[in-house]
């Protein structure tokens, strides 16, 4: 599976170009690549097995890779979890404004690439890796809505907590893994020097699913 990732990754680099253009020539590629975007399919998570995993408003409460208190249980350092897909398929899903859901874990890759999209918003002008910390230690700070509750950007998609119990779990379980793929995001937007990537931050612009990023 990992390699099959690496793979993806690649295939994902394709597209940084077409963030690194000037407004005009993106513009006009944007539009000749329509058909595509149109067309075209995302990238899926893998995670169609739900056997024995806990569900909370009708999305899977998968395993991470994580140290960071909270339900969920925890993944094996050498195998993908969701918080590695979501990352590594951000720069090429980031583009489509429909997606087609295959799998309950498909609606949690939805959810972490809009909350990437918002972190990269957050970033943006943040010239050094200590100031995008403290922006992402603020965004972390910030209400996490669940469904039916203000805020909420995908409401339809999952199913409405049916106790406060739920509620409450599915909660904490986006405070846990919004709060690991920050950690990562980091790694990745910003040089071992600390000086942002360009490659990663020019994809603050995006607008996934043609949502607008506060």
């Amino acid at each position: 599976m990992a390699m099959v990732h690496v793979e993806k990754a690649r295939r994902v680099d394709v597209e940084l170009s077409i963030a690194l253009l000037n407004a005009d020539m993106a513009e006009r590629l944007e539009k000749l690549l329509g058909v595509f975007y149109e067309e075209g399919e995302v990238y899926h998570s893998s995670f169609v097995d739900e056997e024995g995993i806990t569900k909370a408003c009708g999305c899977p409460l998968l395993p991470l890779k994580s140290h960071i208190k909270g339900p969920a249980p925890v993944s094996d350092q050498d195998r993908t979890d969701i918080v590695d897909e979501a990352i590594t398929f951000f720069r090429a899903n980031v583009f489509f404004r429909n997606f087609d859901i295959k799998s309950s874990a498909d609606k949690l890759l939805i959810y972490l690439t809009l909350y990437i999209n918002v972190a990269l918003k957050r970033l943006e002008g943040c010239r050094t890796l200590a100031v995008g910390t403290k922006a992402i230690i603020n965004l972390g700070l910030e209400n996490v809505p669940v469904p039916g509750e203000s805020g909420f950007p995908f409401g339809g998609l999952f199913a409405l907590p049916q106790t406060q119990q739920e509620a409450e779990l599915f909660r904490n379980y986006l405070k846990q893994i919004r709060e690991e793929t920050s950690g990562r995001l980091l790694s990745v937007a910003y040089r071992p020097n600390g000086t942002p990537n360009k490659w990663w931050l020019a994809f603050a612009k995006r607008k996934f699913m043609n949502i607008i990023v506060p």
